[in-house]
């Protein structure tokens, strides 16, 4: 067993676009993932094929990609849970084999052939409720491989590498599929998951520490929606990302049909067009460097948008087959900038402590985007054709990248670390962790000609409170002296504001140091913690 490092190295490491692979660490899952992910596409590439094989209906066609997208859709948000809560080496492995399990259960089906379209989908759905549970966790490990300096770099490499696979994936498993049959397609990518599961074994992931403050399910389900109900910038992620990816999800849902009845191609064509997608898509990665340097993430994704329209529109006129491949080519570009644009927005903007909760929402916004409009356009080839349908939405993609454009995404540049500026609450005595709820209170002393500035400014921390656990805040003032201002907040348990105080982020306390600098008493500002009773005398 090796002894690899657990922790990043330290914050001054390089930061250049491959930086993040002189780790070891982050080398070693990062070229694991790409053989597993390759099988992934061979996978996939045998059952969108293998269902043109059981029935024409695009519907059919377009229920297998809904039936991969659907259960992230419904079970990022728990699986973000689990991600945070759980150790997250031991969760991936287990996922690994559930999904080993249903890649051989496709294999033994397509050997002896039983395999329907009922069983097909329902497999499919298996497989997505394993990658539900592993996208938000594998997302989440990043930041523990690399410094935060690297992070962004290290993003786009997991989504260069996923396209790696998807530009040898299809390919070859086409090949597999047109030479050997699905049965051999469906056993090679049970073989590249021993590989993943390997590579997880070998990494000695240095384990969390369990404290009485160590959250269970529920809660830290509730903390979540309440973080991500309360990020205004994770809503503008999520805005963009619904716009571009109800469009985009044409291209995946009909690109079957596109290829056997628009193309008239076979099975090994199919993987190549897959594979352009994801020869594109490494063009575009390394790509994304200069770009950055030209624009900023507005700028991307208005470049993915209009591109990724203009190719899905070309589709529509059934081009000579090596110009559907350059086409495809330039698809896979624009979607990887778009995809590593909105994921490394995501990653930037979120503190560890939420992470894989926060990835989930994004996760759960990206799959039920993309299976509601795979949906969608079957319904709608099914009704006007594969044609009509594919430039109705590129139009609509250009359109939609266009309009969105004034709506900016986040920085994310602001140090979300723990500030743990906040001193203890003073205690008469013990308190049980579970009680609450939990009344903090801020006494400010404000001179009334500064009372609007202040308001503003604490209405600006107001979400802060709610982001780190608050799920009720409000500011009041004295009757009797305007000028006391009372800042006041609910947290649901004793235990939830204790971690308040470890959640507190540096950007935070800038904003909290702003609200403080109105405060014209002598001695800070007063804060008080009013505890539900635990025993009230009955009347």
């Amino acid at each position: 067993m090796s002894d690899a490092p657990a922790t990043p190295a330290p914050e001054h490491a390089p930061a250049g676009a491959f930086a993040p692979l002189r780790r070891t660490v982050f080398l070693v899952l990062w070229g694991a993932t790409i053989l597993g992910n390759t099988g992934s596409f061979m996978r996939d590439v045998a059952s969108a094929w293998l269902v043109t094989d059981l029935s024409a209906s695009p519907a059919a066609v377009a229920a297998i990609q809904a039936a991969a997208m659907l259960p992230v859709f419904l079970l990022a948000i728990p699986a973000g849970v689990l991600s945070d809560i759980l150790d997250r080496r031991r969760f991936l492995i287990l996922i690994q084999l559930a999904l080993g399990g249903v890649s051989l259960s496709l294999a033994i089906l397509a050997h002896t052939g039983l395999i329907t379209v009922w069983s097909l989908i329902a497999l499919t759905f298996l497989g997505g409720v394993g990658a539900a549970l592993m996208a938000p966790t594998w997302q989440s490990i990043v930041p523990e491989l690399v410094p935060r300096a690297e992070l962004r770099s290290a993003v786009a490499l997991n989504s260069l590498g996923i396209n790696i696979a998807r530009s040898i994936g299809p390919a070859v498993g086409g090949l597999l599929l047109a030479a050997f049959g699905a049965a051999v397609t469906y056993g090679a990518d049970v073989a590249s998951y021993i590989v993943v599961i390997a590579a997880l074994w070998w990494w000695r992931r240095a384990p969390s520490a369990e404290d009485e403050l160590s959250e269970r399910f529920s809660g830290a389900f509730r903390a979540g929606l309440r973080y991500a109900r309360a990020s205004r910038e994770l809503h503008l992620v999520l805005l963009r990302a619904v716009f571009f990816f109800a469009f985009a999800s044409s291209v995946w849902a009909l690109l079957p049909l596109v290829a056997r009845q628009l193309l008239k191609g076979d099975a090994a064509y199919y993987g190549l067009l897959l594979g352009a997608v994801g020869a594109g898509a490494i063009v575009g990665a390394l790509l994304l460097p200069p770009l950055r340097a030209r624009l900023n993430a507005d700028g991307l994704l208005l470049a993915a948008a209009v591109v990724s329209g203009a190719a899905t529109a070309a589709l529509a006129l059934a081009p000579p087959p090596p110009l559907a491949l350059l086409v495809l080519l330039a698809l896979g570009a624009a979607w990887i900038i778009a995809l590593t644009t909105l994921n490394a927005t995501a990653q930037a903007i979120l503190p560890n402590w939420v992470r894989g909760r926060a990835l989930a929402v994004y996760l759960t916004v990206f799959n039920g985007t993309m299976a509601g409009g795979s949906i969608l356009w079957g319904i709608v080839a099914q009704q006007i054709g594969v044609a009509a349908t594919l430039a109705a939405a590129g139009a609509g993609l250009a359109v939609a990248g266009l309009l969105l454009h004034r709506v900016a995404l986040p920085a994310g540049d602001d140090d979300l670390t723990p500030s743990l500026h906040w001193p203890e609450p003073l205690l008469a005595t013990p308190v049980d962790t579970d009680r609450g709820p939990v009344l903090i209170l801020i006494e400010y002393q404000v001179a009334g000609d500064e009372r609007p500035a202040f308001l503003a400014a604490l209405r600006r921390l107001s979400a802060a409170r709610r982001r780190d656990g608050a799920y009720a805040w409000g500011v009041t003032e004295d009757a009797a002296d305007p000028r006391l201002m009372v800042e006041w907040f609910m947290v649901e348990s004793w235990a939830e504001h204790l971690r308040q105080h470890r959640r507190v982020s540096h950007a935070d306390a800038d904003v909290q140091a702003e609200v403080a600098r109105f405060h014209q008493g002598e001695a800070p500002p007063r804060v008080r913690h009013l505890i539900g009773a635990e025993h009230l005398p009955r009347g």
